[in-house]
Order: structure tokens, then sequence, then C-alpha cells
């Protein structure tokens, strides 16, 4: 009991220190389990025994997986995606496999070792892989799409190969026979479970939804996972397969969402268990001692697999830029590798030396995928002669509309906040350009007749051919600080005198954003929250002048763009001539103001206020007085037309 328990401090102390780490540095916290597993393992510290009551329970993390992806498993996306992930998808791995069994025929191994490890490398990681295309908004791309289809038949490749390794580990002379009766076995597991198992599993989700018990419901869920893996187990398949039958099963069902919310951290902490237990297969002395044929292999891998993926993408649609994308982003190793090896491992297919070579070239492989693919952009304009044409023709296009209708504003992103502001743009007889980079919005929202191009808005070049340099004014209307970051740094080379509305989901980016120059922050659940509040004082029967006021209140004190503009309802009344508005002044070399106070240049006499002065980095709301100007800096003030134009002519020329 004792050692059970310093095992369990001990699993929980490393990988909490680990995975904070590598979170802290954005990378994937599976290759922090990994490391954990390394040094903690009984190769390196000893810290964690490697047993067979470790390794069973570190099984169930790869049962979870398994249910979801079998919850990702759907027939109209797969019908819909058909060419790729069947064609291109399915010419990927075969090949793949080829590839590797002739290298270890040729190398004098066993064709089942060949087999097996073929399957292995063959995979890609899913998990990195998608995360880092959604960071960079490439999950829609060309290229993304491509990626996407063969990641989700690499996923499905794991379920015959999970009934095929089992079988090699048999005789020769009986292979033929036990691998024919492990994928008739298969079959009739298979065609049973989903003939039945659709039968009853909605009207039994409906029967233990009306319970209204999250805990039934729970109960219910994991009954389903392990209780069909422990079917397929018990006909002497894999509990894995069993796994992702349950998942397509429910995959089906209106519950769908609710089970993989539900399944989640059980999936993650037993899957980082899993990865702890093949971290612990690797050991560092023999590593060393073959480091060279690690470093073959590893360049094997990348070469192979980057020349293997690049050219079938090609054959696909003909163009080098999006095939050299695809093959950089799918050159790694995946997780679905260790788990095939593992299984070859445990079945003593593979000998202890090649899996040491195998498993350290795939565990490095996919520590720098990270790395490649974020430098991708930079090897694809440098190797492919047609991207430079792509998007010198992108620009083109860009500049041409930009130039036909005198754009004032840029909208970056064109989801549904982007279309909502172009909304009240146009209503205003504002032009604006908006950038978006999902082929199909910009697609089919170009067919309605909206003013929306195709274009990566954190591009430099992409930004000066939509006018950054002569418009008014910039929105980043999606929720990513990364990107919203590197459109500032954009904006503070060329224009630091450019306003930048940013939209967040929360506060948390909120001072990094500002401090890299943005004029405003909105965060969506501020106001949701003022609406919501709102909305409930109304009901509570508080008069809707004195909720106006709370709200018109918190904006003020949020947003400095509003202060003084809600000065009563005799606003009405006044004419636009007398409306308050703000304008952004940048002080350029020579101006008047340079070396001058804010008291000193008194531009209260022209009845404007000073909402804010941005310097480089640094951006001070309400400056006092004793401000002094320096060149470079952008001034915001607030008054109306006339009071604005003469402020403007007293900072610039005295």
């Amino acid at each position: 009991m004792h050692d059970t328990l310093s095992l369990i401090i001990v699993l929980l102390a490393s990988s909490v220190l680990v995975v904070a780490i590598f979170r802290i540095l954005r990378l994937p916290q599976m290759l922090a389990y990994l490391l954990v597993g390394i040094l903690a393992g009984p190769h390196a510290l000893g810290l964690i025994p490697d047993t067979e009551e470790t390794r069973y329970l570190a099984e169930f993390g790869i049962v979870f997986l398994m249910f979801s992806i079998g919850l990702e498993f759907s027939l109209p996306k797969l019908l819909t995606m058909r060419s790729t992930v069947f064609g291109l998808g399915s010419a990927q791995v075969i090949l793949a496999i080829l590839i590797t069994l002739a290298f270890c025929l040729f190398l004098g191994m066993d064709w089942r070792i060949g087999l097996a490890l073929g399957g292995a490398l063959s995979m890609s990681s899913t998990a990195i892989v998608s995360k880092l295309m959604a960071e960079r908004q490439e999950l829609h791309s060309a290229h993304g799409r491509k990626v996407f289809g063969i990641l989700l038949f690499q996923d499905l490749a794991v379920v015959p190969l999970l009934i095929i390794i089992p079988a090699l580990s048999h005789p020769s002379g009986s292979l033929t026979l036990e691998l024919g009766k492990a994928l008739l076995k298969a079959a009739l597991v298979l065609g049973i479970l989903l003939f039945v198992g659709q039968k009853l599993m909605r009207p039994w989700f409906h029967l233990v939804a009306r319970q209204k018990s999250s805990e039934l419901f729970m109960l219910n869920m994991l009954l389903i996972t392990l209780g069909l893996s422990f079917l397929t187990n018990t006909a002497g398949l894999s509990l894995a397969l069993g796994a992702f039958l349950a998942g397509m099963l429910i995959s089906e069902t209106e519950y769908r969402y609710q089970v993989e919310d539900d399944i989640k951290p059980f999936r993650d902490v037993l899957l980082g268990l899993f990865f702890i237990t093949i971290g612990m297969l690797l050991d560092l002395r023999l590593v060393w001692a073959e480091l060279p044929w690690i470093l073959l292999v590893l360049a094997a891998l990348f070469s192979i697999k980057l020349a293997l993926v690049s050219g079938l993408s090609y054959l696909f649609d003909r163009d080098w830029g999006v095939a050299l994308r695809t093959g950089l982003h799918l050159a790694q190793a995946g997780e679905f590798g260790f788990v095939l090896l593992a299984q070859a491992s445990g079945l003593q297919l593979v000998d202890q030396s090649v899996l040491q070579i195998v498993l350290a070239a795939m565990l490095i492989s996919m520590l720098a995928a990270p790395f490649l693919i974020d430098r991708s952009d930079q090897v694809v304009r440098r190797y492919s002669a047609g991207e430079w044409m792509h998007r010198a023709l992108q620009l083109h296009t860009i500049a041409v509309q930009t130039m036909a209708i005198h754009t004032q504003i840029i909208i970056c992103g064109y989801g549904r906040s982007g279309q909502t502001l172009a909304r009240f743009l146009e209503q205003e007889s504002i032009p604006f350009i908006a950038l978006d980079h999902d082929p199909q919005r910009v697609r089919e929202a170009s067919a309605a007749g909206e003013n929306v191009v195709f274009g990566d808005a954190s591009r430099r070049e992409v930004l000066l051919a939509a006018g950054l340099l002569t418009v008014k004014a910039l929105v980043v209307a999606y929720s990513d600080a990364r990107s919203a970051l590197l459109i500032l740094s954009h904006v503070r080379e060329l224009r630091p005198d450019l306003p930048v509305v940013v939209r967040t989901v929360d506060d948390s980016e909120m001072d990094t954003l500002r401090e890299a120059g943005a004029a405003e922050v909105v965060a969506e659940i501020m106001e949701g929250s003022m609406m919501l509040a709102s909305h409930a004082l109304l009901l509570l029967g508080v008069p809707l002048n004195r909720v106006l006021k709370r709200i018109r209140d918190t904006r003020e004190e949020r947003y400095s763009g509003f202060r003084g503009y809600f000065r009563g309802i005799t606003d009405q009344e006044q004419s636009e001539a007398l409306q308050l508005r703000l304008r952004s002044i940048m002080i350029p070399e020579g101006a008047a103001a340079i070396g001058k106070s804010l008291a000193e240049m008194d531009l209260g006499r022209f009845s404007v206020d000073i909402t804010a002065v941005r310097r480089r980095n640094i951006r001070g709301l309400s400056p006092s007085p004793e401000t002094v100007l320096q060149e470079g800096d952008v001034v915001v003030l607030r008054g109306n037309p006339t009071g604005l134009a003469a402020a403007e002519i007293r900072l610039l020329q005295g």
C-alpha cells in the first residue's frame, strides 16, 4: 500500500512540474509526459518501476483515446472528404508501410518486423499538428484540409493495424490462418455490434438522460466504453477496438458532444500515464550508444515522409506550395505510432535495440515538429516558385480591390463579429476591406457581393496590399492574441499613428495587447455580462434610465474612447458637427510640440481633451499635464471637428 501511494505521489509531482514547464513554453503536454517517463523510469532515476500493473493501467489511456477518435468518426464528414481521406490518406499510409518493409528486408530483418514498424512510422501526430494549425488559423486553408484528411485516415488505419499486429506474433506456418481468424472475428464483432448497437444505443441513452442525473450519465458512458472493450478483448481482439466501436455508436446520437466533454478528464489523465510508460521504455544509455543509428533513422523518417506526402499531395492538385506545406506538417511521427510500437514490443515482435532506436527517433521528430511547422512558410517561399506567384497574385487582388473603393478601415477576420461591424460601416457608407483566411467563407461572401478577400492579416505584405499606409483605422475582429500581436507589431512599425481595436474573449490578454499598441481592447465576456446585468435589472423593476446610466458609467470607466460621450439626453438635440469625435495625431520630426508639456500646449482652449498618449509600447490613459511630448508619440484627442483641427495645427505647427 505504501509503495503504491509513493508511486502515485512521484507520478503526480513529476507530471505537474514538467507539464507546467511545457505549458509555459507552449509545447505539447504529451512530450512532457514522455520526458517524465524517460527521467523517472527504470533506465534513469528509477523512481517509477516498470510493472505489469502500470502498463495495464496505462492501456486504458489508449482505450479512451480510441473512444474519442470513434466519436469523431462521421460518415457525412468522410463522404465530403473522401478523395483526400481515402485517396491521399490511404496512399500515404500504404506506401509508408511498403517503404519501411523494403528497408527492413534490405537490412535482413523479418518481414513482420518491417510491417509492424511501417505501421508505427506511417503515423503523424494528430495532437501536435491539429493544435498548431488551430493556433496558426490554418485548419480551413488548402493545405490544412489535406493535412486533416490524411490524419483522419491515419486514425482509421490504426483499427486494422491493431488487429493485424497481434496476429504477426504467431509462427509463420499458422500466420495466415491466425490473421484470417483475427480479421473474421473483427468483421463478426463489428457487424454484430454495429447492427445491434445502432438499434439500442439511442433509446438506451434517451432512457438514461431522462433520469436527469449527471452521475448516472457518467456511469453509463463508462459502462458502454469499458464493456465493449471487454467484449472485443474476450473475442481475442484489442481493448482499443471496442472503445473505438463504442465511440462510433455514440457519435450517431445527439449525446455525442456531452459524452465528449465528460470523457475528456479520464482520457487526458490516463493518456498521460500511457505516454509516461512509453517514456519509461527509452534507455538513455542505449540511446547514446546507438546515436548514429538514431540520427540516421530520424533523417530517413523526416526526408521520406516529407517527400512521400509532398509528392502525393502534388499529384492530387498540382500545387507545389500546398504540397510542400502538407509534407512539412506531417513529416514527424505520431502518438498512435507509440501505441502500435508498444503493442509490437509487448508481443516480442521487435528486438529491444531496434525498439530503442525507432522510439528515440520518433520522440525527437515530435519534439522538432513545432519548430518545423513554424518555419514552414519560409521553407515554402524559398523552394516553391509557384508559391511566390500565388502570393503575388493574392496581393495584387487585394491591392486592386482596396484602391477601387478608397478603403478607410481594414477588418481582419470576417466571422460573426467582422460581418456585424461591416453592416454598421455599410449603413454609414464607410468603405472597408475585410481579410479572411477561410477560403470557403471568402468564396461565399464574395459571391454575395461582400467586400472580403482571401488573405492572412498577420502578414506584413497582406496588410500593405490592403492599404495599411492610407486607412484611418484597423479592427482585429477575431479572438486570437498571437495573431493580433503580429498585426500590432506590423502596425507599430509601419503606421504607429493608426488606431487599432482588438477583440478578445476575456480580459486575460488585455494588458499585453495594450502594451503592444492596441488603441482599445474589447472583451466579449464583459460586453455579454453588461447586457446580462441590464436585462436582469430591468426585470427586477429598476428604471430604464438608471440601467442605461449604469451601462454608460461602466463603459466610460472601461473604454477611454467613450469617456465624455454620454452627457445626457440633450445630446440628441445637438447637430452632428458639434458631436465629440476621436482623432489620433502622431508627433513627427520637427513638430512644434516636441519637448513641450501638455500644459504648455494648452489644448483645452480649443475644447479638446487628451484621452491618451501612446509612446512605443507604453500607453498612458488620462496623461498628466506635466507629460512632455517626444518625437513619435501618438496623441489621442477628443473634441468636435473644429476644435480637433485647431489642436492638430497647434501640435504640429505651434
